[in-house]
């Protein structure tokens, strides 16, 4: 083809393709074909394909792929338009040391699945113990999560069911329940006193003149048969010739009458014994100590007259003594006759004195609610002295094996005491008990546990809150649980 020739098809060419576009142009042809694409492109939008989740069951919710509080109940995007991630059914709220944030979004009303083996999960509660529960899982003000309450639970409201994530971290402990002799010591003051049986009061039967008073002061120890003082009384006297003048005339009767009559006037039966002997009656008798002791008191002075019943003298034997203790009501149970008492005097440090609980006296003090304890104590060496302050450690408890668990183990409310069953798989059960002697270091349960039960001594306090949440959650209603 001549050079002519190709550049007039080349012309021919252009002149075909404008006139194609301008009758394009004039049918409006791009603008629907642009239209119709615009329409389709708002038609149909683009769904955000999920990212991919390691979890397994249904899905629950969709969370922001940064962890931050966004949650959708469908799929969505962020701003910068990257997917949510889906949460499944596996990955829920639970107790588990696990990275993951629950949903605040909205749920269907129906329960919601929870993992296999647990049943469905019916609200969320407040993990604080406050009365707030959702539908939905969701955090509190402080961050955190709401925790879920599974079919089922609800049977046995008060049971408290914990995570081993959660049991680590609450340092939730147990020990067994045994039987041992429960045993402790009850400290209380007490007083030095002076054993009663062992005192002794002299005084005339009769009107007498004193004469004469042996060399004896209020302190002095004196011995059985010592002189204390000597004296006359018409009566006595009078007595005593009858008597001797009946034993010279041996009357038969004679030597019984006037004898039991000298004893009942209070002669000693040495003054009497004498007049049998010399039979002649002295002009004064003498009057001996009737036994070993202490003066506590003397009365007597010579030439005094002493009209019937005036205490002249008195005397103690201090070989035994008495310690009265305080001891409060509350203890009294734990108290027995015949038990151990250590007694320390605050005016003799380093020594101590060993006895036993000789009575419990049978009334309380209306004002201090306490009752006195009594403990003999032997005194030979003549320490302990009456009035003296002392400290009493009586040995209390059960002497035989009794059910007994930790004093940590026992929740006592003032209203009721409360022990926790472990019943195994994070499971404890409260149980009300009825306590018995309170030990040093354990407590007997009379009634509540039996020996062998694994009961919980550490955080026992935090499972007693949630139980009395989850009662009172039982003890609403349906509605009123699931807002």
């Amino acid at each position: 083809m001549t050079t002519p020739s190709r550049v007039a098809a080349t012309l021919s060419l252009a002149v075909l393709l404008g006139g194609g576009g301008y009758w394009a142009g004039t049918n409006n042809l791009a603008s629907m074909a642009g239209l119709e694409l615009a329409e389709n492109a708002i038609a149909t939008p683009a769904v955000p394909k999920p990212a991919p989740s390691a979890g397994v069951g249904a899905v629950i919710y969709y969370r922001h792929p940064d962890g931050l509080p966004q949650y959708s109940a469908t799929p969505d995007t962020t701003d910068d338009g990257r997917s949510f991630v889906t949460v499944h059914a596996s990955e829920d709220v639970s107790f588990d040391d696990k990275a993951k944030a629950p949903a605040f979004a909205e749920a269907a009303d129906t329960a919601t699945p929870s993992e296999a083996g647990k049943g469905r999960i019916l609200y969320y509660r407040n993990p604080m113990g406050l009365p707030d529960t959702s539908k939905v899982p969701k955090k509190d003000s402080m961050g955190m999560d709401y925790i879920p309450v599974y079919e089922g639970e609800q049977s046995d409201a008060s049971t408290v069911k914990v995570s081993l994530g959660k049991l680590q971290r609450t340092g939730v402990k147990t020990a067994t329940a045994e039987m041992a002799s429960i045993g402790r010591k009850i400290e209380v003051p007490g007083t030095v006193t002076l054993d009663e049986r062992l005192v002794s009061i002299i005084s005339m039967r009769t009107d007498s003149f004193v004469d004469d008073v042996a060399d004896v002061t209020t302190g002095d120890r004196i011995g059985k048969g010592e002189k204390l003082f000597r004296f006359y009384s018409r009566e006595i006297a009078t007595a005593a010739s009858e008597y001797a003048a009946g034993r010279d005339t041996s009357r038969g009767t004679g030597d019984a009458g006037s004898a039991l009559r000298l004893k009942n006037l209070g002669v000693p039966q040495a003054v009497i014994d004498d007049i049998a002997r010399t039979r002649q009656v002295p002009t004064s008798m003498t009057y001996t100590a009737p036994r070993d002791g202490i003066v506590l008191e003397r009365v007597a002075t010579a030439g005094m007259m002493a009209k019937p019943g005036d205490v002249l003298f008195r005397i103690a034997d201090t070989s035994d003594m008495w310690v009265t203790a305080d001891v409060p009501e509350y203890d009294l149970a734990s108290v027995r006759i015949g038990a151990k008492a250590d007694v320390t005097i605050r005016s003799l440090p380093g020594r101590t004195f060993h006895g036993a609980v000789d009575l419990v006296y049978p009334e309380v003090d209306m004002q201090t609610r306490t009752t006195k304890v009594r403990i003999e104590l032997a005194n030979p060496d003549g320490l302990l002295l009456s009035n003296m302050y002392a400290d009493v450690g009586i040995e209390a408890g059960a002497p035989s094996p009794v059910v007994s668990v930790p004093n940590s183990a026992v929740v006592d409310t003032g209203d009721r005491q409360v022990v926790f069953i472990d019943k195994g798989d994070g499971r404890f059960e409260p149980r009300d008990v009825t306590l018995g002697i309170r030990g040093d270091d354990k407590t007997e349960i009379r009634h509540g546990v039996a020996a062998g039960d694994k009961v919980v001594v550490s955080a026992n306090f935090l499972l007693d809150a949630e139980s009395n949440l989850n009662a009172a959650l039982s003890a609403m209603t349906s509605e009123e649980a699931k807002p």
